[in-house]
């Protein structure tokens, strides 16, 4: 390959993106695109975060008290695959309200303050802000421009004032500008680390006339007080008014040298996004720009003006958003600044105001919130400060998702067993789970709400699924109490999702079980015995020094309940395999029960497969496959108007497609397949010891049948559900042991 030809081809695209993207604007250029899209250059930091999120979408998606809306700026991104804020629909809505009262109101007025327990997302749900706002600045209707001081050469003029007084820089419709000179045509250029609004540099009362004038019909639109209002930095304001000095009070001369320019939000370079550690240091600061000697070249008519150029994380920030990490880590001093801040966007300094323009996003654990709200001055804090809650996860399969995303075969190097991530998560989600108080709920329901086991809330969290031991009837009552049971705790100081494992301690624990000895992958198993040895130390996790109340908190036992769900889903794919029973078979048997149920519920016959003629319903049938399906104590009768009440619901919710019914009643299924699982338990403990045998020295014995029964398990172990031959020998041997010996 021609290394010349493929720099050049580089320097042609790079130069193309430059100029696409509107990189360098005179202001008369700068002001055409303002007028051209008024509403897009018009936003303060909050309106440009609104249309961030907005930007990603949003998608509805299920929750515990219905649906929710879900904002995809949480979701990964095709440069960042493995950052995602698993759930917390809830604090995600919450920050959009906090964020369009801003816009509403005009200005930011509030720190919002993101509190739950360590390890609950705060970060990520930041980070994740972060995030869009840098992926929204590279597009078109991301634009964001701030502005530079030029001066031009002495090669090109000698004036009288120290700079360039011919036309020497390029020309816009009559305005010259020094804004496009070429890099040897430049003596001084003076960057803005605020990056200031370009409109800044219109004098107030114009300004608010180019403002009305450009948004005309829509005068009544939002215009942040910032823009309104709001005036130039300490040091482009003593610049400009010596600008306008030397030209004798021509404004026009002194945009020439305006140079707007494009900026693009960034984490790494700090250019509109800063976060800020516990820290003792000042959040803003300032040094005199005239006495740095790389500024010596400034015009003479700057010589006698003292300049100041802030810096520090506050002014990284202006124009996006600052994280306070851990804020109330640091003393009350290092923020007591933010009172005033909040409110105003200023922050005074020795010699000047700075007047800033950011989201603020704090974040705080509870017991540091808790000593917070002891002190007199939180008082003054209160009506400064937006409290949002951010617990830990109460949905398993949505905690799976964590762990999912960065623990995988690429960061613990070795293949991942399935149903690894699942036991971790179903057993972290079961310790944050509290004990329902029935009193709460109405008295017909008190009972179902004081029998809830941790197990059976988790389930009934997760997909609405009541236990198997109720009726039919006591489920559906059950499910419907579902949100008063998710949000029952939301104003208590130790609401639920306060306390628990968290995500870190998960993952630690994942991490160690990748380096097990005992299997070639990171093991379900090998996990469970990292569980049991964390449960041991309750002298650093405070969680497990909770009180056990009626089998919630007892964290050693839950070990136990997620190693028995392990060994049911081990269990169905071990018989899966085998093909003792397929999932078409189940689908057609249920749905064969069905419409004879319909037939029956509506007086219709139903026609005879083997004969073809139409006859009544077979109440024997019905009964016979109801024995193993309906729960104990309900009413046939009953029982058969529920279910098709319940698949005419789902199809009023559905109208297009087949009926689903593994997902309307997911627990008849399960006892549907228990049923065939009993019936089959003799021929799958045989199958399950010639599969040892094969994977073992015994192979031999096998006849020919036998092998290529086995071998067809096997495939379809590995190939459906994710095991290598390893894996799933010590899946069978330990479902042996538990079960069958």
């Amino acid at each position: 390959m021609d290394a010349r030809r493929q720099i050049q081809d580089i320097g042609t695209a790079v130069s193309s993106d430059f100029v696409k993207n509107r990189s360098i604007l005179s202001f008369e250029e700068y002001t055409q695109l303002f007028l051209s899209a008024p509403a897009q250059q018009l936003r303060n930091a909050a309106m440009y975060l609104v249309d961030a999120i907005d930007h990603f979408g949003h998608e509805q998606v299920p929750h515990p008290t219905g649906t929710i809306r879900r904002f995809k700026v949480f979701d990964p991104t095709p440069e960042e695959p493995d950052v995602r804020v698993a759930g917390q629909e809830e604090v995600q809505n919450a920050i959009y309200r906090l964020l369009g009262n801003f816009v509403r109101a005009a200005q930011i007025n509030k720190l919002i303050l993101l509190h739950g327990p360590n390890g609950s997302a705060k970060s990520s749900l930041v980070e994740s802000l972060k995030r869009g706002l840098e992926l929204y600045s590279q597009t078109p209707q991301g634009a964001q421009y701030t502005f530079n001081w030029i001066f031009p050469s002495d090669k090109l003029v000698k004036g009288a004032i120290g700079f360039g007084g011919k036309e020497g820089g390029g020309s816009s419709g009559g305005l010259l500008s020094f804004a496009h000179l070429e890099a040897e045509d430049i003596e001084v250029r003076i960057a803005n680390p605020l990056r200031e609004h370009p409109l800044l540099l219109i004098p107030l009362k114009e300004r608010k006339k180019l403002i009305q004038d450009a948004l005309g019909v829509k005068a009544e639109a939002i215009v942040p007080a910032v823009l309104l209002e709001g005036q130039l930095s300490h040091k482009s304001k003593k610049i400009f008014d010596a600008l306008l000095a030397a030209y004798a009070g021509d404004y026009l001369k002194v945009l020439r040298h305006v140079q707007v320019e494009r900026f693009y939000y960034s984490r790494r370079y700090l250019a509109g996004i800063a976060s800020i550690e516990p820290q003792m240091s000042v959040d803003a600061s300032y040094n005199q720009v005239t006495a740095d000697r790389t500024q010596a070249n400034l015009p003479l008519s700057l010589h006698s003006t003292v300049l100041f150029e802030p810096h520090g994380a506050l002014v990284n920030a202006n124009r996006g958003l600052i994280e306070y990490a851990d804020l109330l880590k640091r003393p009350l001093e290092a923020f007591k600044y933010l009172l005033g801040f909040c409110e105003t966007g200023e922050v005074p300094l020795e010699h000047f105001t700075l007047q800033l323009d950011e989201v603020l996003i704090a974040s705080s654990n509870e017991k540091h919130l808790a000593a917070f709200k002891e002190l007199p001055d939180f008082a003054s804090f209160k009506g400064r400060i937006e409290l949002v809650r951010v617990p830990y996860l109460r949905r398993w399969k949505v905690e799976r998702e964590i762990y999912d995303a960065q623990v995988n075969a690429r960061t613990v190097g070795r293949h991942v067993a399935p149903h690894a991530s699942s036991v971790a998560a179903m057993w972290a989600t079961l310790t944050r789970l509290k004990k329902p108080l029935p009193d709460r709920y109405p008295p017909e329901t008190r009972g179902l709400v004081e029998r809830l086991t941790p197990i059976e809330k988790l389930r009934l969290f997760q997909d609405g699924e009541g236990p198997d031991r109720l009726t039919l009837q006591q489920q559906k009552e059950l499910k419907k109490l579902l949100p008063l049971l998710y949000e029952e705790s939301d104003s208590w100081p130790n609401y639920e999702g306060r306390s628990g494992a968290s995500a870190r301690e998960i993952k630690t624990a994942l991490f160690n079980a990748a380096q097990s000895t005992d299997h070639d992958s990171l093991h379900p198993l090998a996990v469970l015995k990292e569980l049991t040895a964390l449960v041991r130390d309750k002298s650093v996790y405070e969680f497990l020094q909770q009180e056990i109340v009626d089998g919630f908190h007892d964290h050693a036992e839950f070990v136990r309940v997620v190693e028995e769900q392990y060994l049911d889903w081990t269990d169905r794919e071990v018989r899966e395999s085998m093909g003792l029973v397929s999932e078409g078979q189940y689908e057609e048997l249920f749905e064969r029960y069905v419409q004879t149920v319909s037939a029956w519920v509506k007086g219709e016959r139903v026609t005879n497969r083997h004969t073809g003629q139409p006859e009544k319903p077979d109440e024997g049938r019905l009964s016979e496959f109801e024995g193993f399906v309906m729960p104990k104590g309900d009413d046939p009768k009953e029982f058969r108007k529920g279910l098709i009440s319940n698949v005419g619901a789902w199809r009023i919710d559905n109208p297009e497609g087949a009926v689903e019914y593994r997902r309307i009643f997911p627990d008849l299924f399960k006892r549907l397949s228990d049923h065939f699982y009993d019936e089959r338990k003799r021929t799958l403990r045989i199958n399950a010891e010639n599969t040892l045998k094969y994977l073992g020295d015994e192979r031999s014995s096998l006849s020919a049948k036998e092998q290529l029964q086995v071998k067809q398990t096997l495939e379809q172990m590995t190939t459906k559900y994710g095991h290598t031959e390893a894996s799933a020998r010590d899946a069978i041997v330990f479902l042996m042991k538990k079960r069958y010996a």
